[in-house]
């Protein structure tokens, strides 16, 4: 069978880490309903061993039972040590796929831990966390090894290999300080993954703007190698310092860059042409605008202003255009309308919200049902201090009461 590139969105979890911004827990919600409707792998939802993000994560994985979300893994992140996998599974009991973490370099050996663990102590604290989380329920475990480009390549065979034998599914290599260049990456994973003939899954950050081309080529020496590669992303390129790999570049490159389409196969259940909508709502969510020249989904894409290149997109855009505004989904509706419309919200009264839930085809028997989401669409409005977008109205319709525990933190 053909080895694939397949995504793994972290925007849920190291996206948002962006220093300054928050996101919320509703939020966080529609991304994930979002990323499976635009056929991603997999979401790492968040920190299950948080209090605060333990009611959103059930919330989430009773959506995915009862079939509202169809096929994302949604896979919680934590320490590999058996403390976090018991806290893991003691709040997130349904929860199936984790990504366990451990520094390995020997910099963060001695500069995050002082020194006081050994290699050896390393191996055995992830050796003991991918056997318990399998113990405790885990269908599938990441095991991420945080520095692994400052990390010696046999260390990392060893740290792999360990894994695997303790019933790890895949190996993260994390760029945490996104210090890689594509062609060292594509030579590190392409001889890890020979050595280990396990999947490794490519965690990038953009410090030196190169996010997405070492994001690839690593994916690309690990395909080569004969494994399955996992590409991680974040939703407009959100994440600590200059943040993560983005998403919609990624996807682009594997399927219009004349070195890698026909090299680097993406699981076919990605559709890029949901890309507008997912990126827009981002946007919309994190207060962040996007960069007007950002790679399929900025203002400026598919705009030409020099009279050579808008001559010759005139007369036939692939002069002047790589790819169409349409394989990006763009031209969808706005997340809202505009003009003369009655909202709903915090302080809505009831024959305004009705009206409004009316012209998204959505009726209620009496006031007294509509109430009841009214209630849910003040708190929801609250919870994400901007105006709710039509599909955050829909989804607290269809799911009052896994919205209700969405909304809901427990000190």
């Amino acid at each position: 069978m053909e080895n694939k590139a397949y995504l793994i969105d972290v925007t849920n979890r190291d996206g948002v880490q962006t220093s300054r911004i928050l996101l919320p827990k509703f939020s966080k919600t529609m991304l994930n309903m979002y990323l499976d409707d635009m056929g991603v792998y997999q979401s790492e939802v968040g920190f299950p061993t948080l209090k605060h993000e333990v009611n959103y994560i059930n919330a989430n994985l009773e959506l995915a039972e009862i079939g509202a979300i169809k096929n994302l893994h949604l896979e919680g992140w934590c320490r590999a040590v058996t403390e976090d996998i018991k806290t893991t599974f003691q709040n997130c009991p349904k929860i199936k796929h984790l990504n366990i973490s451990m520094s390995t370099s020997e910099i963060m050996l001695q500069g995050k831990f002082m020194g006081n663990k050994t290699w050896k102590d390393i191996l055995k604290s992830v050796v003991d966390a991918v056997k318990l989380a399998k113990e405790m329920g885990a269908e599938t475990v990441g095991l991420n090894a945080e520095d692994a480009s400052r990390t010696e390549i046999e260390r990392l065979i060893e740290f792999v290999n360990a894994g695997k034998e303790a019933g790890a599914d895949r190996f993260r290599y994390c760029d945490t300080l996104g210090a890689d260049d594509p062609i060292t990456i594509y030579e590190r994973i392409k001889t890890l993954a020979a050595v280990t003939k396990f999947p490794v899954e490519m965690h990038c950050h953009n410090d030196l703007g190169m996010a997405e081309a070492v994001s690839v080529a690593g994916a690309q020496g690990a395909i080569e190698a004969g494994v399955d590669a996992y590409i991680n992303t974040t939703l407009n390129g959100y994440g600590e310092r200059a943040g993560n790999c983005d998403m919609v570049s990624t996807i682009l490159a594997l399927k219009f860059s004349h070195g890698l389409k026909n090299k680097l196969p993406l699981d076919e259940r990605v559709d890029l042409k949901k890309s507008w909508r997912i990126a827009r709502y981002a946007s919309y969510a994190f207060n962040l605008p996007i960069p007007i020249n950002q790679p399929g989904v900025g203002a400026n894409a598919f705009a030409h202003e020099s009279g050579i290149h808008a001559d010759g997109a005139l007369k036939d855009r692939r002069n002047y255009e790589l790819y169409d505004p349409e394989d990006v989904g763009r031209g969808e509706p706005e997340l809202m309308e505009t003009g003369r419309i009655i909202t709903t919200g915090e302080y809505g009264g009831i024959k305004g919200f009705r009206h409004v839930y009316s012209k998204l085809g959505i009726e209620f028997k009496t006031d007294n049902e509509a109430r009841n989401v009214l209630e849910l669409v003040q708190y929801a409005n609250l919870h994400t201090q901007k105006p709710l977008t039509d599909d955050e109205l829909k989804i607290i319709a269809r799911h009052p009461e896994i919205v209700r525990q969405i909304l809901s933190v427990n000190p």
